[in-house]
């Protein structure tokens, strides 16, 4: 059957067609009727309860404080050491500057609980680390920003900050 010419149904497979040779890319391109526009292959969306009132926010595996004022001679050690004492560590983040190889500032720290991170913020929130205080607060959190002296802005007071 060397010369025999086979057509799609005897094949048993559909070919769909296509209306023109120009090749587009994305996702943006479909026809509007191909598009599921209820798609939910993401799955559902965490959201924030519109409610004035703040607090942290969980992050997707840990609770995350957000340490400022780190001395840049800092080792991984001494923080650890430090927010070690008020529970199990899942992760800590010390950023280091390329150009001069010390810490830039700041440190990023995960607790598994959130007690534990709340108690590092209670107890370490203007404790002095290697001759220099620390500034203490949660990552991710509801509501408006703390200012300088740790109480939270208005929005009548960011506007005055931020113009």
């Amino acid at each position: 059957m060397a010369g025999a010419d086979y057509t799609d149904e005897d094949m048993g497979e559909a070919q769909p067609q296509r209306q023109s040779n120009r090749k587009t890319k994305g996702r943006g391109f479909q026809d509007r009727e191909a598009m599921d526009v209820d798609d939910d292959r993401a799955g559902p969306y965490d959201t924030q309860s519109s409610g004035t009132k703040g607090g942290p926010i969980k992050s997707v595996e840990s609770w995350v404080i957000f340490v400022s004022g780190v001395q840049e001679e800092a080792q991984e050690e001494d923080v650890v050491d430090i927010f070690g004492e008020f529970g199990e560590l899942r992760n800590v983040h010390l950023n280091l500057d390329r150009r001069t190889g010390y810490v830039k500032g700041y440190a990023i720290i995960e607790y598994g609980e959130k007690e534990e991170a709340q108690a590092a913020i209670d107890n370490l929130d203007g404790r002095q680390m290697l001759e220099k205080p620390l500034a203490v607060d949660w990552a991710f959190s509801s509501g408006p920003p703390k200012g300088p002296r740790g109480e939270r802005y208005s929005n009548s007071q960011m506007l005055q900050v931020f113009m």
